[in-house]
């Protein structure tokens, strides 16, 4: 079983990144022992910013085909989303905008969690909102999301855990949730 995951940031020091690297090592630990999970880096898909000018001249961008061909390959995606300005980062943007080109539901029906987090209050609250919205139309099947508010304060860095008992036992039901639906996948 292929889990991909990936913070939807390009910064080197994402805190999403930790998050979702937490969930995952405890995706595999407390539910899927047999799973293998794939972390990406956003860096790694850099693309010039899409346009549909750029793609008539020079075609789908080779790193948004690799993109789209690892979400394909993936029987779960764990996905953090991180928040600028109250949207998707611009990164994020950019790759799904490249990959969106080569079929409308990038996500290929594949069963997701999504994350959020962020420093303040809100915990990422508005991309968040944005990703589960657009969700279906990007063919996500979401089976489960949550954010972390106030990210310093929750997370525990030099562990790389959630400190947070109740936000640590909302993920784990999230990742409960995504396990039970990869073990039982719908008629």
């Amino acid at each position: 079983m292929n889990i991909l995951a990936f913070a939807a940031s390009s910064s080197k020091n994402s805190i999403n990144k930790a998050l979702v690297t937490h969930a995952t090592q405890r995706l595999t630990a407390e539910f899927l022992p047999q799973a293998t999970v794939e972390l990406l880096d956003l860096n790694d898909y850099e693309m010039p910013i899409f346009s549909v000018d750029r793609e008539r001249a020079d075609g789908i961008h080779p790193h948004a085909q690799r993109f789209f061909s690892k979400i394909g390959a993936a029987d779960a995606l764990v996905i953090s989303y991180a928040e600028h300005n109250g949207n998707y980062t611009a990164a994020f943007k950019n790759v799904y905008d490249w990959a969106s080109r080569i079929e409308a539901r990038v996500f290929q029906n594949t069963p997701a969690v999504y994350l959020s987090t962020s420093p303040g209050g809100r915990g990422g609250l508005s991309a968040l909102t944005a990703a589960l919205d657009a969700a279906p139309r990007y063919g996500a099947e979401v089976v489960a999301s949550m954010r972390v508010p106030r990210f310093h304060d929750a997370f525990d860095k030099e562990r790389g855990v959630l400190r947070d008992a109740e936000l640590a036992d909302e993920l784990g039901e999230a990742l409960s949730t995504l396990a039970q639906r990869l073990r039982t996948p719908p008629a």
